[in-house]
């Protein structure tokens, strides 16, 4: 007998209904109205903008909607839409527009926008079958055939993820428990006594060259293993991680009586667009039992490029692969997956609900796979790419911009107001200074560029100076886009030197 207040909530008013806010068979008609009308008006800013950001300062942005009371709706929709247009479209940074040369930031493909509307409408996670049915199978096919192009065998798996950083995470966690269980079950055996994982991960080592993403120094922090378990390994003059230098890194670990657990090579740095050399590094790997994680969120457009595919030769040896189709794909954000060799490894973030995913179940269950449970069906955007327009069309626009990268180097490294700071990329980026000019000019000439209107470039650190960035990743940009960019930039840093 309950003896203390019914928990239950009091039942609705009897003239209660659905509100026809929602989603259903009753507003079918009223949804099909609001997207037209949302499309048409997003199709007139596309077609209208004339620059790819305001350069809007925080200050000019966070009162307004600080000032929002979101305890008071609007009248309506319409009028609810005209205020996210004073809110954000009106500043938005225009990823499409030619002038925008800074990010990993891509223009996206239309079929991919297009399951995007499906997606959120169906509202499928893809977490359980009983929620996705079809969904599940998409999203494996998918895993598959970015594993047959990757080279791996039929044992390979995957998921997809919510980007690069937990790619790498999800990677470097499994490469973490290989590791321990290995350590744990060797201890047992030549010592005949249990030893706690615990007791094993300060002894843990991951290898990365220093252009490696810092999501890799993230993963350590949070798995436990602190950040001075990452080994930084020299690199060559083109900014890939050094062989000879791991092999010898590897050893040293194991002299000192360190364990290495795992190798990150990249398929794509951020700032100079260099892939390792992932042949050779497989082979250290290899020799040496450690797992190889190749970190391709950028270079992963090689997987279907048809002018330098020959740059991932030996990716085909990875443990576990991270692939960012929202960077070189061309897709919306988020579209990510990992790829595994071997997807009895991916046991390591399997837990058994029994509410969920029960450990009797005989179907198949995502969340068995990820790091997360309730899941976009972000697989359907990559599909309906893949469908319409299909991997030739997608790796030709890669190598459209990684074209057009090398011609963009050669017209900077002639120019007498600017100089390369890097050697050409292997991918689409260009990295240059302001000839003569001293980090403060640089930062202020790009201030001042994005203030402008005229473009953006990005920033970063080249042997300790500040250097400008430009990051391609439209494949309808060209160079007649980006010389006025250039010639704005060194009309603002001559401005900028002159008044210093």
């Amino acid at each position: 007998m309950l003896t203390s207040a019914d928990p239950r909530p009091a039942p609705l008013p009897p003239n209660r209904t659905q509100p026809p806010a929602l989603l259903g068979r009753e507003s079918a008609a009223a949804y099909r109205g609001l997207i037209a009308d949302v499309a048409g008006r997003l199709a007139e800013r596309f077609a209208a903008v004339d620059r790819p950001w305001t350069g809007a300062a925080p200050a000019d942005l966070a009162p307004a909607i600080a000032a929002v009371d979101l305890d008071r709706p609007l009248a309506s929709f319409e009028d609810a839409f005209e205020e996210v247009g004073e809110l954000y479209l009106n500043d938005a940074v225009w990823f499409h527009h030619p002038s925008y040369l800074a990010h990993l930031n891509c223009p996206v493909a239309l079929p991919a926008v297009a399951a995007e509307t499906v997606l959120a409408a169906v509202n499928t996670s893809v977490d359980t079958w009983d929620q996705s049915a079809g969904g599940t199978f998409i999203e494996q096919r998918l895993i598959e055939w970015t594993a047959e192009r990757i080279g791996l065998g039929a044992e390979a798996d995957g998921v997809f993820t919510s980007g690069g950083t937990q790619s790498n995470l999800h990677a470097l966690l499994l490469a973490r428990d290989e590791a321990v269980e290995h350590l744990l079950l060797k201890h047992r055996v030549e010592e005949g006594t249990p030893l706690r994982g615990v007791e094993v991960l300060p002894r843990l080592r991951l290898f990365a060259s220093p252009h490696s993403h810092f999501s890799v120094v993230k993963a350590a922090r949070l798995l436990g293993l602190g950040e001075d378990a990452v080994i930084t390994v020299p690199a060559d003059d083109w900014f890939r991680m050094n062989p000879a230098a791991l092999d010898a890194a590897i050893e040293t670990c194991r002299e000192q009586g360190l364990v290495p657990a795992a190798v990150v090579a990249t398929a794509g740095t951020t700032d100079f667009g260099s892939v390792d050399p992932l042949g050779p590094i497989a082979e250290i790997a290899a020799a040496h039992r450690v797992w190889l994680h190749v970190d391709a969120a950028y270079g992963c457009g090689l997987l279907v490029s048809r002018e330098h595919r020959g740059l991932l030769e030996g990716i085909e040896h990875a443990d576990s692969v991270t692939v960012d189709y929202h960077k070189s794909f061309f897709q919306p954000v988020s579209s990510s997956a990992l790829i595994v060799r071997d997807r009895a490894s991916l046991r390591h973030v399997t837990h058994h609900a029994d509410y969920l995913n029960p450990a009797e179940g005989a179907v198949p269950n995502q969340v068995d796979k990820s790091l997360q449970t309730t899941r976009r069906f972000d697989a359907l955007k990559l599909w309906m790419t893949l469908r319409t327009l299909g991997p030739d069309a997608v790796g030709d626009m890669f190598d459209r911009v990684c074209a057009l990268a090398g011609e963009t180097w050669d017209w900077i490294a002639t120019d007498p107001r600017f100089e390369v700071a890097a050697p050409p990329s292997q991918l689409s980026t260009v990295l240059f200074r302001l000839a003569g000019a001293d980090d403060e000019v640089h930062r202020r000439a790009r201030e001042a560029l994005a203030a402008s209107g005229a473009g953006m470039v990005a920033a970063t650190r080249v042997e300790g100076r500040i250097a400008l960035k430009l990051t391609l990743l439209n494949p309808e940009t060209g160079l007649s886009d980006i010389v006025p960019v250039l010639e704005a930039l060194a009309q603002h840093g001559k401005r900028v030197g002159e008044s210093a």
